[in-house]
């Protein structure tokens, strides 16, 4: 992003004249590039049909910008639905609304596509006999579907945006009890002080046996399902994972702040105690503003044995200068889930939120990550993180973005294979 871009933007902010700047100009002007890329990431799409279609987007209003993406979603739906029937299954309304008993054993044949959205992987389903073809059609479609519904939800805290979340969480909540293999998952509901519950999936190998299990986190606006799809494919078979969504966001009625702290404490709490668990062994990942979390934990839970922190906002990016840039609709997304009334308001939450005095507490393995020309937010919080920390480690991608999106499959198959082995008895 040009440095006249970013004041521009921000002249837009300033002004609340986003919205009319983006009739004209589109949506994407006004997003990071690693936008479409981790929605292409999750659903198997094309990046640059899913650019095309952003670039039809020129409102971020609440049923503008949700029906967009929505009904782009229900073309999916539709090509699932008949796939569904072909195979004698059930319906895509029964998925939403019933208890789809049948849905297993329709899409049997094609589970795989579930977990794993390479094309290859699709491709040759798609060549199989005719049941699973319909199979992999199906489960596609129904993937694709949850992932327009995310980006029709995206980044939360409006009415019909949180429609859509609550339709996609439902859909993938569906899928992944009726298609995930060779694992035993659970959903926990852990209370939380203040009257919030924490609503998180867990995935661990068959068996009794306890195993070292990661907390994974993600940040402002992302999803569970954002997360937990694409480790299925890429969890290490001997560990488990445990992944929630951030305080303050979509499901949470309490605004993210410095008490945030004791929802992720709760949660291991319930970790330390849970039958499948090794209590000796737990260990963290965050991402984004989840890496903020698992980075503050590690500073202050001895149970956190290593972590794993990617594209973490530590202390440069809550500066007033890292606004530089940021468009309107992640301001608003950020006072939403801090609680801020105003500006300076913001301002103020997000400085509190500083790290940089804490970096040298951290005394457990530490991975940092991200890539090494973040545009999102401030690269120098990784690079000051892993410098400070006394077992830090730091992996910059070259030529990548926030979180190192264009290097997905390298740092996720880095992280899982680090953690496996620090978490190891």
């Amino acid at each position: 992003m040009s440095r006249a871009t970013a004041l521009f933007i921000t002249a837009c902010a300033l002004t609340r004249t986003t919205e009319l700047a983006t009739h004209r100009l589109g949506a994407r002007f006004f997003l990071p590039r690693l936008f479409v890329d981790r929605f292409a990431v999750l659903g198997g799409i094309d990046p640059a049909v899913f650019t095309d279609q952003l670039d039809g987007c020129r409102s971020f209003r609440d049923e503008d910008w949700a029906g967009h993406w929505t009904s782009i979603a229900e073309t999916h739906l539709a090509a699932a639905d008949e796939a569904l029937s072909r195979l004698g299954g059930p319906s895509v309304e029964q998925l939403f609304h019933g208890a789809p008993g049948e849905l297993s054993a329709a899409l049997a044949p094609a589970a795989e596509v579930f977990a794993d959205r390479s094309p290859a992987v699709l491709a040759r389903h798609l060549a199989g006999s005719t049941v699973e073809r319909d199979a992999a059609t199906a489960v596609d479609n129904l993937v694709k579907a949850i992932t327009y519904l995310f980006a029709a939800s995206w980044p939360g805290w409006s009415p019909a945006r949180l429609r859509a979340y609550t339709r996609s969480r439902r859909l993938f909540e569906v899928l992944l009890f009726a298609l995930a293999q060779g694992v035993a998952v659970e959903k926990l509901a852990i209370p939380v002080d203040g009257g919030d519950t924490v609503h998180a999936y867990a995935v661990f190998p068959e068996g009794t046996a306890r195993v070292p299990t990661v907390l994974v986190s993600n940040g402002l606006e992302g999803t569970v399902q954002e997360v937990l799809l694409p480790s299925l494919a890429h969890r290490p078979s001997g560990l488990g994972l445990v992944v929630m969504e951030m305080p303050g966001t979509y499901s949470y009625t309490r605004p993210l702040s410095g008490e945030s702290e004791n929802v992720y404490r709760a949660v291991i709490d319930h970790l330390e105690a849970h039958p499948r668990v090794a209590a000796d062994r737990i260990g963290m990942l965050g991402v984004s503003f989840g890496a903020y979390w698992s980075t503050r934990m590690a500073a202050v839970d001895r149970r956190l044995r290593a972590v794993v922190s990617n594209g973490a906002l530590l202390h440069h990016s809550f500066q007033a200068s890292a606004t530089v840039g940021m468009p309107e609709i992640m301001l608003w997304t950020l006072a939403k889930t801090t609680g801020a009334r105003h500006d300076l308001g913001l301002g103020r939450k997000l400085k509190a939120l500083s790290l940089r005095g804490r970096y040298s507490h951290i005394t457990v393995p530490l991975l940092v990550i991200n890539g090494d020309n973040d545009t999102l937010v401030s690269t120098q919080d990784s690079i000051d993180l892993a410098d400070a920390a006394p077992r830090g480690e730091l992996v910059l991608y070259p030529d990548d973005d926030h979180c190192a999106m264009g290097h997905y499959t390298e740092w996720r198959a880095l992280a899982m294979s680090w953690l496996t082995t620090h978490l190891a008895p």
